[in-house]
């Protein structure tokens, strides 16, 4: 069950690969400017993951019109997250936790997906400027999609 509405975002300093190289994306960066989009997705290169993200990106001047970034966490090396993005024109920042670190401190691990190893579960987190936690929601199974309506109708309580 991932961490409680109301409770302190747990930051993160994680690695995202662009055009110029590996760069640190930290959550508190966004803290007093912006409400930020957390979405934790068991594995790029999956159909319901490409599905997801690429919708998201479709749509991703929704959140900006809200005051929002929209960061995707994965466990996932940063290269094979580039490549997707690339493959799919995912648009959205995407970051490593390859150590699972931040899965586990959002506690949203998958334990054994597929019989292949732990993985980030499908969940999804609004943290607002204040740093707290504002919508939680981790999905039944890594197939279902998080309710983005409910994501968005919190954003624009925050404002």
């Amino acid at each position: 069950m991932p961490i409680a509405v109301g409770s302190a975002a747990p930051d993160f300093k994680l690695k995202s690969k662009n055009s110029t190289g590996l760069v640190d994306v930290q959550l508190s960066a966004n803290f007093g400017n912006k409400n930020t989009v957390i979405l934790f997705f068991p594995l790029a290169f999956t159909g319901v993951c490409t599905q997801e993200l690429c919708d998201i990106t479709a749509g991703l001047s929704q959140y900006s019109g809200l005051n929002a970034e929209v960061v995707g966490i994965s466990v996932d090396s940063p290269f094979a997250q580039e490549a997707w993005a690339t493959q799919h024109k995912i648009g959205i920042t995407l970051v490593s936790d390859l150590n699972k670190e931040t899965t586990k401190a959002y506690d949203v691990l998958f334990p054994g997906l597929a019989g292949i190893g732990d993985t980030s579960a499908r969940a999804a987190f609004v943290v607002g400027k204040d740093g707290k936690i504002a919508y939680a929601e981790q999905t039944a199974t890594p197939k279902d999609l998080p309710n983005f309506a409910a994501v968005k109708e919190v954003l624009a309580q925050l404002g």
